[in-house]
């Protein structure tokens, strides 16, 4: 099948036309609308009505629509800075989500409620979820005033997402080191000081916890390289200093369990369809 014949499927199947619709619709018989999704090519004049009837580009039929959507974005972001540019980020991933849904109703009516609701002052303590499960993958997303955020997964090709883990053994002590109160009142410091590395008699300052403790909970976090342990000089010798590694993913796991803690907010509008086991 040629890229022009697949694309021509992809997106009949997509308006959920048959083949004598799509081709009563520009013009030419079932058989020719067959013949350019198995290889052949329609003629140049044909392509702006076929365009139009499948709702999508010329360039969308030749398969570059969506590498030029990926440009234009990464373009028009590159030329933001700040948190203008994390929010317009924001916006588009919140526009897969509705894409996800696969309604185009839905598309049509979300952006203008969502631009009224992101901005609004009086919605400053409501916390809204969206989540999409689907056979194909999952996506997921807080949308509450000035606290977003926006998790996709696309599922694994063996259909097995828990083979791609550690181990069961793995993820348990990960929880079990977080259900320590001592090193989860640690971790919380240490994101409200800058990317510098703490010692630890300011950690145990900051925190209330003996230096004792401050010191095994640092040597425990070190060891599971989530803390990455560092050296200062001074006039007194070398001091033991701590950051958090960039790459350690604590925070995300710390949003997710907050929807957890809150009971699992129903979301502003989900979706549910999958059929296979997630694991």
């Amino acid at each position: 099948m040629s890229v022009i014949g697949e694309q021509i499927k992809k997106y009949r199947v997509q308006k959920r036309y048959t083949q004598e619709k799509l081709g009563n619709m520009i013009g030419v018989t079932t058989q020719a609308v067959s013949k350019w999704e198995r290889g052949g090519t329609p003629d140049a004049e044909v392509l702006p009505q076929l365009a139009d009837a499948l709702g999508v580009s010329i360039d969308a039929l030749f398969g570059r629509e969506e590498q030029d959507i990926q440009i234009m974005l990464s373009k028009k972001l590159s030329k933001i800075h700040g948190d203008e540019a994390f929010r317009l980020a924001f916006n588009y991933c919140w526009s897969l989500i509705v894409g996800l849904t696969g309604d185009e109703n839905i598309s049509d009516n979300f952006p203008e409620p969502f631009a009224d609701y992101s901005s609004a002052k009086s919605a400053r303590s409501a916390d809204f979820f969206a989540k999409i499960l689907r056979n194909e993958g999952m996506s997921l997303a807080r949308m509450s005033y000035d606290f977003r955020y926006f998790f996709l997964m696309v599922r694994p090709h063996d259909d097995s997402m828990l083979s791609h883990f550690e181990s069961e053994e793995a993820i348990r002590q990960v929880f079990a080191l977080f259900a320590d109160k001592k090193i989860l009142r640690i971790f919380f410091y240490l994101y409200t000081v800058s990317n510098i590395p703490v010692t630890a008699p300011l950690i145990s300052q900051g925190t209330g916890l003996g230096l004792g403790d401050v010191e095994r909970c640092m040597k425990t976090l070190c060891d599971k390289k989530i803390v990455h342990p560092m050296k200062i000089a001074s006039t007194e010798g070398e001091i033991n200093s701590y950051i958090i590694r960039f790459e350690a993913n604590v925070l995300p796991l710390f949003c997710y369990a907050d929807e957890i803690a809150k009971g699992c907010p129903y979301p502003t509008f989900g979706m549910c369809d999958r059929e296979k086991p997630i694991f």
